[in-house]
């Protein structure tokens, strides 16, 4: 009779929760954090508290954020959920939750898992030594019960089914796993093969975070990889243009996620989930970046331009250029700060927009 009663309350829990979620994201309009995972286009600095070289927490990354500081985000400046995060009302910039400069009153309000290097294949993790998604999923769930504690059980359940969680990832599965010289996955699938495995994780992860209180959920697409210096650099035999052959996947990919979040909102009652397109963006960016205000597009700021990134983008270089807003690229890998600036308004112009309506 014991376990049958503690059952009985377990389920009627369970149900009261539910409900609970179903009152609070219908009768809140606002967007109280912000909460992110994902790999360096979305990590604040977390990286610096693993054993990686994938690091950015030293001049000249940071010099043009609060303070010329390096934070360890891989940029000049704020990155795009930064501006996200300003952009739906709350702080300007999104703290790395691994980062002891913050504490809980910080992250109740937003809040970053992300690790520079990561994708949603383990296998991609270790390239690094980075932290792999199960282990951001780890840290949500502890974040979730240290915010139950700071701001009590109703707040926080208000605070995670009304929350924007922001998903950012893909690229290094293809450029720093599947694309490497000893790449095992290329032995193991084709890119299509990949592709589909990777889909699956998507789901999977979107799955178990909806399960952990998610609603408002934002689902990154690939930029246009092929664009970026560091494949530029290698792509000599055809004047150093984009490699089309990687920004072929890079659609094809955003195409499967893009059919992948129409399934899931079809199959998850009360699911909000959208998928955010980084791609046609940055890639009229690159191809016309006279017309967003940009000088440079085919090479970056930091030093040459060409492969720096990390710890080959060093302060000590000379060459490193005056005035990153003139380029659209920071390093061989990641935009500058007003490239940020730019996909961060158009993603809240568009995939977004649905959030903002109050």
């Amino acid at each position: 009779m014991i376990m049958e009663s503690k059952s009985y309350s377990y389920i009627l829990i369970f149900f009261l929760h539910i409900f609970l979620a179903h009152f609070l994201i219908h009768t809140t309009a606002n967007i109280p954090a912000i909460i992110v995972f994902g790999d360096s286009s979305v990590d604040a600095g977390n990286n610096n508290h693993v054993p990686t070289i994938a690091r950015s927490n030293f001049g000249p990354y940071g010099r043009d954020f609060a303070g010329g500081r390096p934070t360890g985000r891989f940029c000049n400046g704020r990155i795009a959920t930064d501006f996200i995060s300003e952009g739906v009302g709350l702080r300007p910039v999104v703290p790395a939750y691994l980062d002891p400069a913050y504490n809980m009153s910080d992250f109740s309000v937003g809040v970053t898992f992300a690790s520079a290097g990561t994708g949603y294949d383990n296998a991609t993790s270790d390239v690094l030594g980075v932290i792999p998604m199960w282990k951001e999923l780890e840290y949500y769930k502890e974040y979730r019960s240290r915010l139950r504690e700071h701001v009590g059980d109703f707040r926080a359940l208000s605070t995670l089914v009304n929350a924007l969680y922001v998903v950012s990832m893909g690229t290094n599965d293809f450029l720093e796993n599947y694309y490497s010289t000893f790449s095992q996955r290329r032995m193991q699938y084709t890119v299509d093969e990949y592709e589909d495995f990777l889909i699956r994780l998507a789901r999977n992860f979107v799955v178990e975070i909806h399960s952990l209180g998610a609603h408002k959920i934002s689902l990154g697409g690939l930029p246009p990889m092929g664009c970026m210096p560091l494949e530029r650099t290698q792509n000599i035999a055809n004047g150093n243009e984009c490699m089309e052959t990687y920004n072929v996947v890079a659609e094809s990919f955003n195409q499967k996620l893009e059919a992948m979040v129409g399934e899931l909102n079809r199959d998850i009652p009360g699911l909000q989930l959208v998928f955010s397109n980084p791609y046609y963006v940055l890639r009229q960016i690159v191809d016309n970046p006279a017309s967003y205000g940009f000088e440079v597009s085919e090479r970056a700021c930091c030093a040459t331009g060409r492969f720096e990134m990390g710890f080959t983008c060093d302060e000590r270089n000379p060459m490193t250029c005056r005035d990153a807003n003139k380029y659209v690229f920071w390093d061989a890998f990641h935009p500058s700060e007003q490239t940020n600036r730019i996909v961060a308004q158009h993603l809240l112009n568009t995939s977004l927009h649905k959030f903002l309506i109050t």
